[in-house]
């Protein structure tokens, strides 16, 4: 299994809880400090240094108009941890290739962070969350489809190396594809996808040799997720996914104490108790299926995990996945029981800070996530023998055999090289 460290970069300091109706889409500016959020980014970036440091791969991703992240942009944020970061992994999920990425622009960036970061990269797209769609002036029954065009045209142009090419799709019409510099891991990074509830989307990403991701979701909904991905791929004759096309990100907090660990961890859950957004801004027409929508807009879905806490404590997102923490035995033995309920996934990404969580904090948590839990679980799970389309990817191997993903994808990078110096040499 491998491990990634996340935070969302947030902006804290927010006004009493009365005086504003939603923290995305509408939320002035003016609520935030230049003085104060130039130290909020070095804090973060820090964090992802010292979880390279600590054996640790890291996690970024990118929001529009919200204080829940102020990483605008995750190219950007992960070009400077690709600069200061040495061994770990880094995923970017995701570029929002649906709506506000043009697709050969971020091509070209993605094929330069991989570079600088020798081919570290792990490259993540996403539809978009509901409420940035507003802004980009997107219609939502089209993100998803968009989403697929844009990934398989990037895709062709990471893999072009002779000449200029013309792309004729739905929406995305180019002259000259030729991108600059060649991107260095071949055919292109691991790519990943996310998704919550469509298992048709789902199950095409794993298909395609794409990790898919699920957030914040209780372990009884990611079995029903990945049980029917892995039905429906069964249908077509497909072999049978690894463990490291699936990944989960928690709440995650690891203490000394239990004690010390839920203090840790309701200062993470800060994400979720003020992540409020009017019902029009979560779910525009067309975005999600009708039922839903207008479960949306009834007001059902309202309160959510924020009523949850309060009625229910925090004991409750425990025993349903959504939270992890304790002390390190605990938390291991929690993610070996979730690893099971949900029939294995190769990838777990701790949402490790959020709010105004103290980076003393967020560092000892880190810590003793690295060093007393990961030892438990490195070798858990299986991982792909080769790269490549699920069709090209063998049987899966006990992740023990490849000491994980990295090496597997660094065997993978030095067969290739090994291939072209022959040819090379050949011709």
């Amino acid at each position: 299994m491998e491990f990634y460290h996340f935070t969302e970069f947030p902006w804290p300091y927010l006004p009493p809880d009365d005086e504003f109706t939603s923290m995305r889409v509408n939320l002035p500016s003016s609520v935030f400090d230049p003085k104060v959020g130039a130290d909020l980014y070095h804090s973060y970036l820090d964090q992802h240094k010292l979880a390279d440091e600590l054996g640790l791969n890291c996690m970024i991703n990118e929001h529009h108009q919200t204080a829940t992240c102020i990483n605008s942009s995750a190219p950007l944020s992960i070009a400077i941890a690709a600069r200061e970061t040495k061994n770990a992994r880094i995923c970017i999920l995701g570029n929002p290739a649906a709506n506000l990425r043009d697709p050969i622009r971020c091509a070209e960036e993605m094929a330069m962070i991989d570079n600088i970061s020798h081919g570290r990269l792990e490259c993540g797209f996403v539809r978009g969350v509901p409420y940035e769609l507003f802004g980009s002036n997107c219609n939502p029954t089209e993100t998803s489809a968009r989403l697929w065009e844009s990934v398989q045209l990037m895709q062709k142009a990471w893999g072009t190396h002779d000449g200029p090419f013309n792309y004729e799709g739905r929406w995305i019409h180019k002259r000259q594809v030729n991108v600059w510099p060649r991107i260095y891991q071949d055919p292109h990074p691991p790519i990943w996808m996310t998704g919550g509830s469509d298992v048709n989307h789902a199950t095409r990403a794993i298909e395609n040799g794409f990790t898919f991701t699920m957030f914040l979701t209780p372990a009884d909904g990611m079995r029903k997720m990945f049980d029917g991905v892995r039905a429906n791929l069964k249908k077509k004759g497909l072999p049978t996914p690894a463990d490291d096309l699936f990944a989960f990100m928690p709440l995650l907090a690891v203490g000394e104490t239990e004690e010390e660990a839920l203090k840790y961890v309701q200062e993470v859950f800060w994400y979720v108790t003020n992540n409020k957004a009017e019902p029009q801004f979560r779910a525009p027409p067309g975005y999600v299926e009708t039922p839903l929508y207008a479960n949306f807009l009834s007001g059902r879905f309202s309160g959510g995990r924020t009523d949850a806490i309060r009625t229910k404590g925090m004991e409750f997102f425990r025993e349903n996945g959504v939270a992890v923490y304790g002390t390190p035995d605990s938390v291991a033995k929690q993610l070996k029981s979730l690893y099971k309920k949900v029939g294995g996934f190769g990838h777990l990404i701790g949402m490790l800070h959020s709010g105004d969580m103290p980076f003393k904090h967020t560092a000892k948590s880190m810590k003793l996530f690295a060093e007393e839990v990961v030892p438990q679980l490195k070798d858990l799970g299986t991982v792909s023998s080769s790269l490549g389309p699920l069709k090209d990817r063998g049987t899966p191997v006990k992740a023990a055999k490849f000491n994980g993903r990295t090496a597997a994808l660094a065997s993978a990078r030095d067969n290739w090289f090994k291939k072209q110096t022959k040819k090379a040499k050949a011709a």
